[in-house]
């Protein structure tokens, strides 16, 4: 499981890596050639934003296994440890049932856009759409992953992920 969990990591930040570097090529070629050449793609704003969305979405699961989301712990300190643990399991919880949410939308909304067109490339807007499946899926994984030592232990986040660390414990 641990080695699935480190190839699962792999692979997102693969991605997310990706997407960022097609963006910035795609952008820097695009003013390279508007301010050097005087001749622009119309289709690439449209492309660099829809990447965008899809690397925000797909890194999701990775700042939340990171700890960069936004986290207010004041309450679950200020309670026992068996307290703490049952607001990690709820927020566990809440954050499963709303990205399965977001998961299953975002399949409706890829199916909606699929017989629609996007305006500068012609592409079906679906294509665009599924980032939103793509990274909730990613971040349910990560999630389904990530739960038992997120509420097992109230640790300091790694700055470097690695499912085979085992995080520093705070006092």
């Amino acid at each position: 499981m641990a080695r699935a969990e480190t190839i699962l990591v792999v692979l997102n930040r693969a991605l997310v890596a990706l997407v960022l570097a097609a963006v910035f090529s795609i952008v820097f070629v695009n003013v390279v050639g508007r301010y050097g050449f005087g001749q622009s793609f119309a289709w690439v704003e449209e492309a660099a934003r829809h990447l965008m969305i899809l690397g925000a979405f797909s890194g999701a699961g990775l700042a939340l296994r990171e700890g960069r989301l936004v986290a207010i712990t004041t309450l679950q300190s200020a309670g026992s440890p068996a307290f703490g643990r049952a607001l990690r399991w709820l927020a566990v919880l809440i954050m499963f049932v709303f990205m399965a949410t977001m998961f299953w939308l975002g399949v409706e909304f890829v199916r909606f856009g699929w017989n629609k067109e996007t305006m500068s490339t012609g592409m079906p807007r679906g294509v665009a759409y599924l980032s939103i499946p793509i990274g909730c899926g990613l971040f349910l994984l990560h999630l389904a992953l990530f739960a038992a030592r997120f509420v097992r232990e109230d640790f300091e986040f790694l700055a470097d992920a690695n499912p085979e660390q085992t995080p520093k414990k705070t006092a």
